[in-house]
């Protein structure tokens, strides 16, 4: 039995994963046979890679250790010396009955899921039997946590052979509270579903040959839990104290008043690069929020913070961005919850009062790496329409009385500085155009500490500076009355096609697991919600045992939500597009 929803692109992603699964059993396979890794001490947070649970004999006696080779060099870890962090990046919607474990329609987080198969920086954590002499149970014999955990595995040959996900262990029902790890099993990798964020103690019991031990690993789910700050283990070791608190994390310094923020921070949510009318003028403005309620900033009012759970790795096919693998701090097409969304908005010009389109220019980018904007087909077919990488200036035309979103993409982490002018011709023949600098805080970078617009960063890199931009008149301040810019919220009413209800409209934007469009300016972003895919090769036993080696991934999603949101497919053509016309 399976949903439409389950089977639509399943053949697609399958196989735009197949290269990935093949490189991810060649590594498994080459870590097991190092020999064994390097002994470590010390609490540290593992946030991306591999490393596996490993039953084995040290000094005659049976360990829970973990393989971590997420470093230069492997090195065994004791799990309360470490947290695991599986970000905001590490969330899906499920939808059964292909993943009946966790509930009929779930938003939680895997690893070893859809997205955690090579395309994200997650946690990669497996299983390896080979090293206790003998098979091994496990049981999850202590949990804590805000929501639930389960273990289960589905594979590629499982979903063709019409099979049911194998539970090993499930946090809310007892018949699944362990499974067999086969003395041969070198490394399986199953996928760990947490249905709700924040802080998760996971303890198990491993037994064999008669002998047992009990661990207890702290997973932190979600970036709204600093994992630098929580305890491992059982809570009960003090957690490491040499990370500085995130933005506005913290204790404050007694006696220091803590300084104000610079600029109005965008971290989350819509927002809009938007051509205004003002008089017979264009004022370029940022709008903040959706199409019920939302306010209007000068771009030298506010800052945006692209945060650490935008990072991933470059896929298949985007090589205009650097290096495949390298990483990259990525804003998809669709919102995903958690991060900042920015669209283009021309909405408050009808189509009368324009001849012809409204062109956003991108002159100039300050910052330690490159911009770029583009859209992604249902087909791979990506098209870019700015990129500092090759050169500045580039334009993206725009069509009068629309909306959109494109996929934005920074190379490293630091602060930009983005210089956009943005003209029109009115419909009386009146050229008319507005420049303005966005400031950008990407990454690991506390948005509160940076100040907007141009800034004044003596160090700050140009990536690209076209040698003569044109220049452009600042538009008069228009007469009293006239709209201006302001935090406040505006009551105003949507544009015609800026219906809450509509597809990709700010009022019912659709999310990674929804269906939509990529707004109403002409780009279609839509996907279809993906699934998790377990991975553990070969076949398993009904009885939960994890009997096999390798690793592959597979993927009851849509193929939309392959393209935009993790690059896994297939580019047939890269090739710029300056124009983008409503339908």
């Amino acid at each position: 039995m399976r949903t439409a929803l389950a089977r639509h692109g399943r053949a697609v992603a399958v196989a735009a994963l197949t290269v990935v699964s093949a490189l991810f059993v060649g590594a498994a396979g080459q870590a097991a046979g190092s020999g064994g890794p390097f002994p470590a001490a010390g609490a540290v947070v593992l946030d991306a890679g591999e490393m596996d649970l490993t039953p084995q004999r040290v000094n005659g006696s049976l360990e829970l250790l973990i393989d971590d080779r997420t470093g230069a060099k492997p090195v065994a870890r004791k799990p309360d010396e470490i947290v695991l962090h599986a970000g905001e990046v590490t969330r899906e919607e499920v939808v059964s009955p292909v993943y009946p474990i966790l509930g009929e329609l779930v938003d939680a987080y895997f690893l070893n899921g859809y997205e955690g198969a090579g395309q994200v920086f997650a946690p990669e954590p497996g299983w390896n039997g080979s090293r206790a002499g003998a098979d091994s149970e496990v049981r999850l014999s202590g949990f804590q946590g805000p929501g639930q955990f389960a273990l289960y595995t589905y594979t590629r040959q499982m979903d063709e052979r019409d099979e049911e996900p194998v539970e090993h262990l499930n946090s809310a029902d007892s018949p699944y509270s362990s499974f067999t790890l086969a003395a041969d099993q070198q490394r399986a990798v199953p996928t760990w579903g947490f249905t709700e964020a924040g802080v998760y103690r996971l303890t198990f019991t491993v037994t064999s040959g008669g002998d047992s031990d009990t661990a207890t690993l702290a997973v932190v789910v979600g970036d709204d839990v600093d994992s630098s700050k929580v305890p491992p283990g059982d809570g009960s070791t003090p957690a490491p104290t040499t990370s500085a608190p995130g933005p506005g994390g913290g204790t404050p310094t007694p006696g220091v008043t803590p300084s104000a923020p610079l600029a109005h921070v965008i971290d989350n949510g819509h927002l809009d690069l938007a051509a205004r009318p003002l008089g017979h003028t264009l004022r370029f403005q940022i709008k903040e929020g959706g199409a019920k309620s939302y306010a209007w900033y000068e771009p030298g009012e506010v800052v945006l913070h692209v945060k650490p759970g935008a990072k991933r790795r470059i896929p298949d096919g985007y090589d205009f961005l650097g290096p495949v693998g390298a990483p990259v701090w990525w804003l998809p097409m669709q919102q995903r919850q958690g991060l900042v969304w920015p669209g283009w908005s021309t909405e408050e010009y009808t189509e009368q009062a324009l001849r012809g389109d409204v062109t956003f220019r991108l002159d100039s980018v300050q910052g330690p790496g490159a911009v770029a904007v583009f859209t992604a087909g249902s087909i791979g077919e990506v098209n870019i329409g700015l990129n500092s990488g090759d050169g500045l200036p580039d334009s993206l035309r725009h069509s009068a009385h629309a909306h959109s979103h494109w996929n934005w993409t920074f190379t490293k982490e630091g602060v930009y500085r983005t210089t956009f002018t943005v003209s029109a011709t009115l419909a009386d023949g009146t050229q008319v155009s507005d420049t303005g600098t966005l400031a950008w805080a990407v990454g690991d970078v506390d948005p509160t500490t940076v100040h907007p617009g141009s800034g004044d960063e003596p160090t700050a890199t140009p990536t690209a500076t076209p040698s003569s931009a044109p220049s452009s008149p600042s538009p008069p301040a228009g007469p009293t009355g006239e709209p201006t810019a302001s935090g406040s919220p505006s009551a105003s009413a949507p544009a015609a096609d800026q219906s809450p209800n509509a597809p990709g409209s700010d009022g019912g934007s659709s999310t990674d697991g929804g269906t939509g469009t990529g707004g109403t300016g002409g780009s279609t972003g839509g996907s279809t919600g993906g699934s998790t895919g377990g991975s553990g090769g070969g076949s398993t036993s009904p009885t939960g045992r994890l009997a096999s080696t390798g690793a592959t991934v597979v993927v009851a999603g849509g193929l939309a939500l392959a393209a935009l949101l993790t690059g896994a497919v297939t580019v047939l053509a890269v090739r710029r597009r300056r124009r983008l016309t409503a339908p």
